[in-house]
């Protein structure tokens, strides 16, 4: 299976937030890697990988990464895939630092923010999903059906007062 879309993690304690999102990337059988790689800490590994990555199938990073978060923006700056940005949270200021991080990008550099935690690790893989879309049919079907599958449970909801 041809991996479209790259999971880029700062650090391995992420992969609890983003399991959501590998969940519904297996669900949809949509080819997906995981690696963990740091802004920080193995820039010149990041960018390599970055740059190299497209040749292989990429067409969409998720970047997963607390604190600083600096993750997403140094990959958008390597780039021209699109880059979905999941800021994790923190203990210190409960993701706050990581959203605004990953969310302030200077004009020209875009990276597609989500929100802190699980919910944006899952809303990550969707979004990447819908990108993936607008020239798959096959993928755009899916998301349609999943996206039924979804009000119809809403509409199941029985409320007993």
């Amino acid at each position: 299976m041809n991996k479209v879309i790259s999971i880029i993690m700062g650090s391995q304690s992420d992969l609890e937030t983003v399991q959501g999102g590998i969940d519904i990337l297996k669900e949809f059988g949509v080819g997906f890697e995981v690696k963990v790689l740091s802004a920080h800490r193995t820039p010149k590994e990041l960018v390599k990988y970055v740059e190299t990555a497209p040749k292989s199938g990429t067409k969409v990073f998720i970047a997963a990464a607390g604190g600083a978060a600096a993750l997403a923006g140094v990959i958008a700056a390597h780039t021209t895939l699109p880059v979905i940005g999941i800021p994790i949270e923190t203990s210190s200021l409960k993701g706050m630092d990581s959203l605004l991080s990953t969310v302030q990008m200077p004009a020209g550099i875009p990276v597609a923010s989500m929100a802190i935690g699980k919910a944006g690790a899952k809303n990550a893989a969707i979004f990447a999903l819908e990108i993936l879309g607008t020239a798959d049919n096959k993928i755009n079907n899916k998301l349609l059906n999943y996206k039924k599958d979804m009000a119809a449970k809403i509409r199941e909801i029985k409320i007993k007062i």
